[in-house]
């Protein structure tokens, strides 16, 4: 393993999640402006600012720890007149025995007080429609959707995808013996050369049945062991027609009572041309579903995976293969593609499609219905439309805004669950790595 290389696929990944975070909050930036409400940060990072620009009314910058971003909006909760008062007055009696939560809570309301310019500032979030609301919390999460798309579509439209095709690259030097590893003196010429296949041949048929691909090819010759097949080849731009016998060898095979066992097929003794299959134009939007089904899955059962991920740095047992990674973890990943033993097409399409799986896990995470994460002012935004519609329904008065600061409780034992959880994933992805050399 070349380290420069590693290293080269480990810087890579780090801007390519940097760019994912920028192109996230300019999903929530762009219509929070469009919808008239003042932002007045957009950072990518947290922690001391280390560069920052304004421009109009938003400062625009990069913090020390790259680790997510945000944008700062004018009034994310409506203000408490209580507290307003009480700063006005100079007071803080407001925040005194009140304990650790009710002070959490009073401080989350004093600093979105501090964003607002007024009690009759409209330029504000929560007195957006509620699909307003939905539309800029979503475009976030959305952005990182459409990423993972155009990343997958590069990958199997734009680059292909490396597939066995008819065109034949070579011939087998001989028809193996059971369980040798390299050809014997007196073993038997493949029965390819028998038929006067040639490197360059395009298998157009095999045994009547008309192939596309390599696989199709082989799917015949195994499963016709001993039996003379009409093989329709293209040579030098001609038709020909060979009749190729495949010899009878040995393969390994599952049992039906799940035990190892052996198989009689058919061995012709050719080897296929490999070349990059560009995919259909849809492939990379159907691959981004697919991968949305399979992250939900994880997500789901996040806390468990990230147990089994604790119980593996504990004893040592090897990690699940399909569990949750940390930034770490994926770091490691884009280090062992970038510095694998490969074309580099191969390894750059391995990046890209990390890259792109990492996005769709962006998209699904913020979507869980919990504050601080995306979805969860999603679900804040549906239940203030719900009550006002319920009182529409009703002719009952229009209620309050919903004031978000009271689930501050909830959001700060989120946060400490994923702090744990990212920190055990940390820990697992250092010393217990999953690996592609596994």
């Amino acid at each position: 393993m070349t380290a420069i290389a590693f290293l080269i696929g480990v810087v890579v990944l780090i801007a390519g999640l940097a760019a994912s975070i920028a192109l996230h909050e300019l999903g929530h930036l762009i219509p929070a402006k469009k919808f008239g409400v003042r932002v007045g940060q957009y950072m990518i990072g947290f922690g001391p600012t280390i560069w920052s620009r304004r421009k109009g009314e938003t400062e625009y910058g990069f913090k020390a720890i790259p680790l997510g971003g945000y944008i700062s909006m004018a009034g994310m909760y409506p203000p408490s007149p209580k507290e307003r008062a009480a700063v006005a007055a100079g007071s803080r009696e407001g925040r005194a025995g009140g304990g650790f939560f009710a002070t959490m809570v009073q401080d989350a309301r004093a600093a979105n007080d501090e964003t607002l310019a007024g009690d009759d500032d409209d330029r504000v979030f929560y007195k957006l429609p509620v699909w307003q609301r939905v539309v800029v919390m979503l475009g976030g999460p959305v952005m990182n959707l459409l990423l993972a798309i155009v990343l997958f579509t590069i990958v199997f439209s734009g680059i292909g995808v490396q597939t066995a095709t008819t065109t034949v690259a070579g011939l087998s030097a001989c028809v193996p013996a059971a369980g040798a590893a390299s050809c014997a003196a007196d073993d038997p010429p493949p029965p390819s050369e028998v038929a006067g296949i040639k490197p360059g041949d395009v298998i157009i048929s095999v045994g009547g049945t008309p192939v596309s691909t390599f696989a199709e090819a082989s799917t015949v010759i195994r499963e016709s062991p001993g039996t003379p097949l009409a093989m329709v080849v293209e040579r030098d731009g001609t038709e020909q027609t060979l009749t190729v016998t495949p010899a009878t060898v040995e393969a390994s095979a599952t049992g039906t009572t799940g035990g190892d066992a052996t198989a009689k097929i058919g061995f012709v003794g050719i080897r296929p041309t490999v070349e990059y299959v560009r995919q259909p134009i849809w492939a990379g939007a159907q691959t981004a579903v697919e991968n949305v089904g399979a992250v939900a899955g994880i997500i789901w059962q996040l806390p468990v995976k990230v147990y089994d991920a604790g119980v593996s740095l504990v004893t040592g047992q090897e990690r699940d293969p399909n569990g949750p990674l940390s930034v770490v973890g994926a770091g490691i990943l884009a280090g062992e593609v970038s510095a694998a033993d490969a074309p580099i097409l191969n390894r750059v399409s391995g990046i890209l499609g990390l890259l792109a799986s990492l996005n769709i896990a962006l998209f699904v995470f913020n979507l869980i219905p919990l504050l601080p994460l995306d979805g969860g002012h999603v679900v804040v935004a549906l239940w203030d439309g719900l009550k006002r519609a319920w009182a529409r329904w009703f002719g009952m008065p229009e209620p309050k805004p919903v004031d978000a600061t009271k689930l501050v409780p909830v959001t700060f034992v989120v946060v400490i669950a994923l702090v744990v959880m990212g920190g055990v994933l940390i820990l697992a992805d250092i010393f217990n790595p999953i690996s592609l050399l596994q």
